[in-house]
């Protein structure tokens, strides 16, 4: 279907009637907002999207968006999600789930995604805990972090789902907050014309069980010191009145200040295509540094084959010299039983 024959959507098109089950505050509610105002804008028929989840309160997604959805089991979302895109390289699959859901019992789903790099855009909320059941501490909460389940303090060292994402080999990775919602519609539709596996972390915040979670970045007042937004081709630059920025120096990162000799032109200029995952790595650690600021953006994007398309391909080949496959031949290769009772 050719996208002058499409109906012009709204953002109506992708509400549903379900009742909204997430606590009044919660940062879901802003991150369902901006995919349901950018899905419109994709030139793409509505039968063809279809949002997979896992479980977590970000995983109750597909009921709220008015596509095709499936609803998997914890941590299964990657799976189920890449079978659909290898059997239906036709339809634009996303996939929603939690720091909780994809980074612990998905862990191993969600890297072997990347590294295949299915077609998939997956949009992951952190918000540092587990918020469906209630407050035990998840993999990326911090150091000494205090919950139900960690009374005293947790002492696991929390995952950096940017790093982990980049040492997948992800082709496209990008972080945005749920409250900056004119930055995380750009994400959204940046990782929706990438080709391959596309992720974003959002930061999102679990007003229940794990309040201020991301307050040094989201508050007004913070957000200029604390912050610095990664814009392709331009300068690192940050600060209320624009006057930081970040240096490279041998193979390390600093925070500087201009003047007294320091201008833009010394700073690190971004390069999202930058095929070696190094540079990116540097960016994605530079925030557990002190004094660093968090970076917000598109932090790598490049483009190899898509997996569907090597199966699809892999497929046709093996067809052209063998012809279809037969079903019932292939149950009676080989060696064969027969089990009398």
């Amino acid at each position: 279907m050719s996208t002058a024959t499409l109906p012009v959507y709204t953002k109506k098109d992708f509400q549903t009637d379900q009742e909204i089950r997430w606590c009044p505050g919660c940062g879901d509610y802003a991150i369902l907002s901006a995919v349901q105002s950018v899905f419109p804008e994709l030139g793409i028929p509505r039968e063809k999207f279809v949002v997979v989840s896992g479980i977590g309160c970000s995983s109750r997604f597909p009921y709220y968006v008015n596509t095709f959805g499936f609803h998997t089991i914890h941590g299964r979302a990657p799976a189920v999600a890449t079978g659909l895109k290898i059997a239906r390289p036709d339809l634009e699959v996303w996939v929603v789930t939690g720091d909780g859901d994809s980074l612990s019992i998905g862990g191993n789903h969600t890297i072997h995604m990347l590294r295949r790099n299915v077609g998939l855009k997956v949009l992951m909320f952190n918000n540092r805990i587990y918020g469906l059941t209630k407050g035990q501490y998840s993999p990326t909460s911090e150091i000494g972090k205090k919950t139900k389940s960690t009374p005293y303090g947790t002492t696991d060292r929390p995952f950096n789902p940017i790093a982990l994402a980049l040492g997948a080999n992800a082709t496209f990775v990008a972080r945005s907050v749920d409250v900056f919602q004119q930055h995380l519609k750009d994400t959204l539709r940046k990782a929706a014309a990438h080709p391959g596996s596309a992720y974003v972390e959002v930061l999102q915040n679990c007003n229940i069980f794990n309040d201020h979670a991301w307050e040094s970045i989201t508050e007004k007042d913070a957000r200029s010191e604390h912050v610095v937004q990664l814009e392709h081709g331009k300068p690192l630059l940050f600060g209320k009145s624009r006057d930081k920025g970040i240096r490279l120096r041998g193979l390390d990162l600093e925070v500087v200040t201009l003047g007294d000799g320091i201008t833009e032109k010394d700073l690190l200029v971004h390069d999202e295509h930058d095929p070696r995952p190094a540079y990116a790595f540097l960016l994605a650690h530079m925030e557990e540094q002190p004094g660093f600021p968090t970076p917000i953006g598109v932090f790598r994007s490049w483009s190899v084959p898509r997996y569907e398309d090597a199966i699809a391909s892999q497929i046709h080949d093996v067809r052209l010299k063998r012809g279809r496959g037969d079903l019932d031949k292939l149950l009676h290769a080989g060696d064969t039983w027969e089990v009398r009772v």
